[in-house]
């Protein structure tokens, strides 16, 4: 009967529903990007030559140290020992027992002969040792279905994970070009106000010799001013910079930190790859794949929590009065139980369990659908703004060329009177202005790389020379 019993569990077993884990129904990508891509092949997580030694030395600094990081490590530490305790319940669960007790029991009102006026009691020992099993036989799959939801909420927070150090990768990056560009515009600053400082002396002899007007000066003057301001502007900008990357680095915010004197060129254009290959790359996409996933094994779980439960409890051991008949067979006891247990009525506990689960799901499949779109819109934008940008600081730096060349001619026609101080004042802001936004082009350009490598969720190995692979003939 027993073995019966055995095999009439094993095949319910085997024919037990899987867990209802689908892949998330979403609409299919585009051929191509729309905005102009260069061709290649997105490969590993890297930033192709961004920044120089210092950079990559700030970039592991603060993989190491930082502490948002630290917490993110921990959030996956827990998930995974949750995923693990989730599938604790589909193995038998094994408890062992060693138990002991003396008792005394006085037998009143009995007509014993010779017992006289006293009462007679009888002391006994008991002893036992036993090994308790239980196992709930996961006929309709709701145990597998818990435990695939909460490894697919580990492998989120795997995900969860690159992307934070992805991010952080490139928030080190970003401020480190920011504090970059700081310094060069604290020198730039340093010298418009050293030159305006100079222009401002030099009109102010030639007033004292009665050739040029209180105008002038006071033009002149308020110039040397703002441009002082101006500095003072810029070292403070440099200087917030440099405590923000201290603190990204897990340092204390000193703004000690050391920076290169220039921004690095920009490295060749990055292989953009397909739009469907977005998906396997891009940490936060994956995470959104495993977060629908898991709410999807919930919804497969809460279903078969409305069908019954079948729940085997086996215990086997030895119990004697005396301690050392343990260890003989013939004191041995055994129990075997089987439980089929089925809900008829909790309220709707069940079925509001269901819908709870089933609004989870839906709303895990918006918030996939909203961030592919989101991730689709990131490349198509940093993209666009490869092409613009690179068009913008070509213009910015010829500009600059002629913005500076006119100051110098500005500066020579004043100083023999050939022009007034308002066209000189306006060449000198002219040219400190446009070297200025130059600078911050160059950055922007820095930052929309980053921007690239970001949305595209790695870095890239470009498209190998055709001619120099091919075999000789």
């Amino acid at each position: 009967m027993r073995s019966r019993f055995g095999v009439l569990t094993l095949l319910l077993a085997g024919c037990a529903a899987a867990p209802g884990v689908r892949p998330p129904e979403i609409a299919p990508p585009p051929a191509t990007w729309t905005a102009p891509a260069a061709s290649g092949m997105v490969d590993t997580l890297g930033w192709a030559g961004l920044g120089d030694s210092l950079a990559t030395g700030l970039v592991a600094e603060a993989l190491r140290h930082n502490h948002n990081l630290q917490a993110a490590a921990a959030r996956l530490g827990a998930a995974l020992a949750q995923a693990r305790a989730a599938g604790a319940p589909l193995w038998p669960q094994a408890g062992g027992d060693l138990s002991g007790s003396r008792a005394r029991r006085n037998f009143i009102g009995l007509p014993i002969p010779s017992a006289g006026d006293r009462v007679l009691a009888s002391t006994s020992n008991t002893y036992g040792a036993s090994l308790n099993l239980n196992w709930e036989v996961d006929l309709w799959g709701r145990l597998r279905a818990g435990a695939a939801a909460a490894r697919a909420d580990a492998e989120a927070a795997r995900a969860e994970l690159r992307g934070a150090q992805l991010s952080l990768a490139a928030q080190t990056l970003r401020v480190y070009f920011a504090a970059v560009e700081a310094r060069r515009q604290v020198e730039l600053a340093q010298t418009a106000a050293d030159n305006y400082h100079l222009s401002s002396q030099q009109v102010r002899a030639q007033y004292e010799r009665g050739l040029r007007s209180s105008l002038d000066l006071r033009l002149a003057l308020s110039s040397q001013a703002g441009a002082e301001a101006n500095l003072a502007g810029r070292q403070r900008l440099y200087r917030t910079a440099l405590r923000q990357l201290e603190v990204l680095a897990g340092r204390y915010p000193a703004a000690l930190i050391q920076t290169s004197g220039d921004l690095p060129p920009l490295p060749p254009p990055v292989p953009a790859g397909l739009p469907a290959e977005l998906v396997g790359r891009r940490p936060d996409l994956a995470a959104a794949r495993e977060r629908l996933l898991a709410a999807d094994a919930r919804l497969a779980s809460a279903r078969a929590a409305l069908y019954p439960r079948l729940s085997l409890t086996a215990s086997g051991g030895r119990s004697s009065g005396e301690l050392g008949d343990l260890l003989d067979g013939e004191f041995a006891v055994w129990n075997l139980v089987g439980n089929l247990s089925q809900p008829l009525f909790q309220g709707g506990r069940l079925r509001a369990g269901v819908d709870l689960a089933s609004a989870g799901r839906e709303g895990a499949v918006a918030a996939y659908a909203q961030t592919l779109l989101q991730a689709y819109a990131e490349v198509e934008s940093a993209l666009d703004a490869e092409t613009y940008l690179q068009t913008q600081e070509q213009a910015l730096c010829s500009a600059a060329d002629e913005a500076l060349a006119a100051r110098r001619l500005a500066e020579e026609r004043y100083a023999r009177g050939l022009t007034d101080m308002v066209t000189l004042l306006t060449a000198q802001n002219s040219a400190f202005e446009s070297e200025s936004r130059w600078l911050a082009t160059r950055r922007q350009q820095l930052e929309a790389r980053l921007d690239l490598h970001l949305a595209l969720g790695g870095g890239f190995s470009p498209v190998p020379d055709r001619a120099a692979s091919s075999d000789p003939e």
